[in-house]
């Protein structure tokens, strides 16, 4: 059974630095999709980005492009959120979500993953 677990979500100034983990396990993630998903009070929950594990092509909402960056370690099985240039409208709940996938198209929708990690809380203040 796959699992996802988040951490390094935090409290930091506008303009500052967060680097979220999402750690995987419980299969092999050759064929994999890792998306980032954010939700804000009262608001839907938003694709961030996402990165292919094979080939690690990433996607990236434009509101973050730029400024963060998804990248992959093999040997510890984890997916990184590296956001640089914080802004408060980037506060947040943060999600790592995951998926089977051959291709290397990195779907946005949530519905479309199965696996979740259990969240953590990003807050930008201004």
């Amino acid at each position: 059974q796959v699992q996802l677990v988040e951490s390094g979500g935090g409290l930091v100034q506008s303009g500052g630095s967060l680097r979220l983990s999402c750690a995987a396990s419980g299969r092999t993630f050759s064929n994999y999709a890792v998306a980032w998903f954010r939700q804000a009070p009262g608001k839907e929950r938003d694709f961030v980005g996402g990165i292919h594990w094979k080939s690690g092509t990433t996607a990236y909402v434009d509101s973050v492009k730029g400024r963060f960056t998804i990248f992959r370690d093999n040997a510890e099985n984890t997916v990184y959120l590296q956001m640089n240039s914080l802004e408060p409208e980037d506060t947040a709940i943060y999600s790592c979500a995951g998926r089977l996938q051959i291709s290397r198209a990195i779907t946005t929708r949530p519905a479309d993953y199965g696996h979740w990690g259990q969240g953590t809380q990003v807050t930008v203040s201004s």
